[in-house]
């Protein structure tokens, strides 16, 4: 009787051990990411978090969105300061069905190659803990080399800091949906390959329209009110236009500015191949525009979605048309910048005479021939500068730096035609079927290289589509059939094209 009561205790006494070493097994299991910014960019405690929240959702008034969402910009700033630009996106998001959300943040705490994904098995917020869908976050990291597992910024500690523009998302998401997974991404890189990257990633796992992608983003940093506004337009013009790749290239070079680009191009390139053809700005403002905000130096807050619908038109849909007062002020300056370079080695003070399209960033080149002949033709693929401006530049490169003809002599000058070309948006093309040639530019890019045509150095050749696709991989320093790879991205633009008779 004793030997069987010491049996059943000792079974007893085993199975305690083996449920305390279960459990402390799955406590092990567990990786969790607590909040690290509550308490200064947002309330830090729950009931307090969740009034201010609830307060932003409220007094929010978003357009109304007929289509599907699938992507968004929010900003990350305290929500003192940008928690009113983020709720009128946010606000968008209540009621839908989605189980699945996507947060993809810039690393202001650590430089690191690529796009980690969280490996854990959830972020904590004071609102609760919100499960991460290892799953999905398994698959991704499968999809491409500069895409990993790793808590490379999400648990990076500079200096006391931790990165807080993912979690800033949080609470909002929290209050607006129910029952969702999370996919938690930090890029430690944003030039245009990691985005494209992991762009392609997402859209290749994303099979339905139960997952909204956000990019975690603001604007321009610390620079006078009025000049600031005039530096996020130039953004803001690039998510309305759809023109990622300017975007990326221009904040590659800084000329532009925007902390968690990046995240904004990659989720763009996502939602492009998920099927969004709407691009629309909710909200922007910045700092200097709350009651205790200061003028002399803010930060910008953008709100953005990426949304389908079945309207016809297409994402970025472009018609650019200069009036003939327009154009007539423009060819004046490029001949008086040439002119002015060539005679006296001056560069010619031009303004956009109170012409409200000719002070837009654009691309554009300038083409210059000599009794119908080419003496020079440079231009800026990039909206880098105002209209204007960049006809300017490219007017006096043309004539002075292009280098198949040496430069440009003043006995010449009389005898040399002008022809202005302006480069609407870049726009990725799935279908080549779609190339219109006379109308269409391309511009071919695969890894670094990259060869751009005008639409009318096709029609001057006589040239049909395939050749055309064929000679632009060449001018990119490709094969001929490159444009075939996947790898490759086929950019598509059109020129309004004026000038002098030959």
């Amino acid at each position: 009787m004793v030997r069987g009561s010491i049996f059943l205790t000792i079974i007893i006494i085993g199975g305690i051990i083996m449920t305390f070493l279960e459990n402390d097994s799955t406590a092990q299991n567990e990786k969790v990411r607590n909040p690290c910014v509550a308490g200064s960019f947002y309330p830090g405690d729950s009931t307090t978090l969740s009034q201010t929240v609830i307060k932003l959702l409220d007094q929010a008034e978003p357009p109304k969105i007929e289509g599907t969402i699938i992507g968004m910009v929010a900003p990350h700033a305290g929500y003192v300061y940008s928690g009113h630009v983020a709720a009128s996106g946010y606000d968008l998001l209540k009621n839908k069905s989605i189980n699945r959300v996507v947060v993809i943040s810039p690393s202001h705490i650590a430089a690191f190659d690529g796009s980690a994904v969280y490996p854990g098995t959830g972020y904590r917020t004071p609102l609760g803990t919100i499960p991460v869908d290892q799953e999905f976050c398994k698959k991704l990291a499968d999809q491409h080399s500069s895409i990993t597992l790793s808590d490379d910024g999400h648990e990076t500690r500079r200096q006391g800091r931790m990165e807080h523009a993912l979690e800033v998302q949080l609470p909002f998401l929290q209050s607006v949906l129910k029952d969702f997974n999370l996919v938690p991404i930090i890029m430690g890189d944003q030039q245009y390959e990691i985005c494209r990257a992991l762009g392609i990633a997402l859209a290749d796992l994303i099979k339905d329209d139960k997952t909204v992608i956000i990019a975690s983003s603001d604007l321009s940093h610390f620079h006078p009110y009025d000049e600031a506004v005039k530096l996020d337009e130039k953004v803001l013009t690039a998510v309305r236009e759809w023109d990622y790749i300017n975007l990326s290239r221009n904040l590659s070079s800084r000329v532009w500015e925007a902390c968690g680009g990046g995240p904004i191009v990659a989720t763009m390139i996502a939602s492009e191949r998920l099927g969004a053809n709407q691009s629309q700005i909710i909200k922007y403002a910045n700092s200097g525009d709350v009651p205790i905000g200061e003028k002399n130096s803010v930060v910008g807050y953008m709100s953005a979605i990426f949304y389908r619908t079945k309207s016809s038109s297409q994402k970025g849909d472009f018609d650019f048309k200069l009036t003939e007062n327009e154009q007539k002020h423009l060819m004046d300056i490029a001949k008086k910048s040439v002119r002015s370079a060539v005679e006296a080695g001056q560069i010619h003070e031009c303004s956009s005479g109170g012409y409200a399209s000719l002070e837009k960033d654009r691309g554009a080149f300038v083409t210059l021939n000599e009794r119908g002949r080419l003496r020079g033709c440079i231009g800026y693929v990039s909206a880098v500068q105002p209209l204007y401006e960049t006809i300017r530049g490219a007017a006096i490169s043309a004539a002075l730096k292009d280098s198949r003809f040496p430069p440009v002599k003043k006995e010449e000058l009389d005898q040399i035609t002008y022809e202005i070309s302006v480069l609407s948006p870049f726009h990725r093309i799935y279908d080549t079927d779609r190339i219109e040639v006379g109308k269409h530019g391309l511009m071919i890019r695969k890894g670094k290289n990259e060869g751009l045509l005008l639409p009318q150095v096709a029609t001057d050749n006589d040239w049909n589509r395939l050749t055309f696709l064929q000679q632009t991989c060449r001018k990119a320093g490709l094969s001929p059939d490159a444009w075939k790879d996947a790898e490759t991205d086929i950019f598509v633009f059109s020129a309004f094209v004026f000038g002098e008779e030959h």
